[in-house]
């Protein structure tokens, strides 16, 4: 059906010291498509249209044990979708795709990145999300594989087995455990971050010569801040009981989440890291010809994906504001401008738990909004991103609060879209 827009202007007031934050945008944001289950990929394709991954929501199929500590089992179903927007309807292009998920749907592996190369030929990037060793409990899937779709016929042959590659390799030497997340096409070669197995890995568009060419290091945190005990978690046997004193120090994994290829030819690197989440202990890494990480940006929390512009400017998506355990869903958009200024130009105010973004050729960016639920996912394209002076007292932070409430009050009532 048609894709009717809901436009919701606001203004976003953040000044962060501890990230460098340095001003602040005016910006709207649409929402051109909703109802979607756990998207995580956006990528605009050679006929100019947004095409979208769904993880889906797992099914009543074979189940394999969850990561080390992180509760249910994750079952399998196939109902992991590829989408286009196409002279504005949403239309699902590739169906049936594997999907491993929690049993209420949330915590979706399947389809979870699409990308076109020069040719115009896709390929999609297939979740898992555990211990590859459990994988052929559910059969032949192509789970934590790359394939390559035929949208014509429903469907693709896989190229690269990127958890079996943590089966074999173990890049990190930690706990086996494979998830790949993002996608990025390099000329003829494919790039992908393995956030469980801490790796950026690369492979030939034909599926040969699969290795991995970076990992992302460990950190260590002092006095790190746990959640209260006995909270309600995905990772309970990681949230401190009544009568263990949490410890003092604490070595937590990476955990890259996205990859983008910059002017200077070298690929930057989104840090979510692992529990406990530390509020401004996720970091932005440079991986150039040497393979060896090294800190481009630090001070941000639970990032989740980046794109640069044509201008050298870099995007970057925090899935939440504050440590995930606190159930506080907001998150932002950065801008990292290429003199390193930060600009927040998006937090809270309805960016919740975002997934993926994208970068039109006209500028403009899109954004997969609330990519951690079924049901309730949305692609948001991000308008009129104009520079708004710093206030410099409370007096200006209200002034600018005020007119945002007055052009709400004066907006037509709207509803959300639905597909």
């Amino acid at each position: 059906m048609k894709i009717k827009q809901l436009t919701i202007t606001f203004l976003t007031i953040c000044v962060a010291a501890a990230s460098g934050m340095k001003a602040a945008e005016a910006a709207s944001f649409s929402v051109v498509a909703d109802n979607l289950n756990n998207a995580g990929g956006l990528s605009f394709g050679p006929d100019g249209n947004l095409y979208i991954t769904e993880g889906g929501t797992g099914g009543s199929g074979a189940c394999v044990p969850p990561p080390s500590g992180e509760g249910d089992s994750l079952c399998y179903g196939t109902n992991g979708v590829v989408s286009v927007i196409e002279n504005g309807e949403i239309k699902p292009i590739l169906t049936e795709l594997p999907s491993l998920a929690l049993p209420d749907g949330k915590r979706a592996a399947g389809p979870r990145d699409i990308k076109f190369d020069a040719t115009g030929q896709a390929y999609v990037l297939l979740g898992y999300g555990t211990n590859p060793i459990y994988r052929d409990r559910l059969g032949e899937t192509d789970l934590g594989t790359i394939i390559v779709p035929d949208f014509a016929t429903n469907s693709w042959t896989s190229i690269a087995d990127i958890a079996n590659y943590e089966l074999v390799n173990n890049p990190d030497g930690d706990d086996l455990n494979s998830n790949p997340l993002k996608l990025l096409i390099d000329g003829n070669q494919l790039v992908t971050v393995d956030s469980a197995a801490n790796s950026l890995l690369r492979v030939n568009t034909d599926g040969s010569d699969l290795q991995a060419i970076a990992v992302l290091p460990t950190q260590t945190l002092i006095d790190p801040v746990f959640p209260p005990s006995l909270t309600p978690s995905n990772e309970p046997e990681q949230v401190p009981t009544q009568t263990a004193k949490p410890p003092s120090q604490l070595t937590i994994q990476s955990v890259p989440t996205g990859v983008a290829k910059g002017l200077d030819g070298a690929y930057y690197i989104s840090e979510y890291t692992g529990f406990p989440f530390p509020e401004a202990g996720a970091k932005i890494y440079r991986v150039g010809d040497e393979g060896i990480p090294t800190i481009y940006a630090e001070g941000f929390t639970q990032l989740m994906d980046l794109e640069f512009d044509y201008a050298g400017n870099l995007y970057v998506l925090q899935y939440a504001n504050e440590s995930g355990w606190k159930d506080n869903q907001d998150g932002s958009l950065i801008k990292i401008a290429p003199d390193g200024t930060r600009t927040t130009i998006l937090s809270g105010n309805g960016l919740e738990s975002p997934t993926a973004l994208t970068i039109g050729l006209d500028g403009t960016v899109y954004i997969a909004n609330r990519g951690d639920r079924p049901g309730q996912g949305q692609i948001l394209r991000i308008e009129n991103i104009q520079s708004v002076p710093e206030p410099n007292s409370a007096l200006g932070i209200l002034t600018l609060g005020a007119l945002g409430v007055v052009w709400w009050r004066k907006s037509n009532s709207l509803k959300p879209l639905h597909r």
